[in-house]
């Protein structure tokens, strides 16, 4: 059974900072990309940042700087550390994986993805 179970949403002044976390199914933590995006209602899904296997990393640009991606083995689970939260980063935010190997960095585009968490709301506030 291949689960990713989100959290750690919520709403935050301009400039704030929030932690976003993925608890993901073992067998699939074990072999798979990690990603975070994030989406607004009428716009397509965003690529935020990724993560291989071993922990090779790339980030979108608007985040560069402000989101650090970062795995916990132990856990089995995913995060997102988010800084200087700006009104504009105010989206659904998903955890996806995909369990397979790529070669240099881990993509950005939804479609490479094929497991997905429910979605948790950041908001930042002006």
């Amino acid at each position: 059974q291949v689960q990713l179970v989100e959290s750690g949403g919520g709403s935050v002044q301009d400039g704030g900072s929030l932690t976003l976390s993925c608890v993901v199914s073992a067998n699939t933590y074990s072999r798979s990309a990690l990603a975070w995006f994030r989406q607004v209602p009428g716009k397509a899904r965003e690529g935020v940042a990724a993560i291989n296997k071993n922990h090779s990393q790339r980030y979108g640009d608007s985040v560069k700087g402000r989101f650090t991606i970062s795995k916990d083995n132990a856990k089995n689970t995913l995060y997102l550390l988010m800084s200087s939260l700006k009104p504009e980063d105010t989206a659904m935010y998903y955890c996806a994986a995909e369990p397979k190997w790529f070669t240099y960095l881990p993509p950005l585009a939804a479609s490479e993805y094929s497991y997905w968490g429910q979605g948790t709301q950041v908001t930042v506030s002006s």
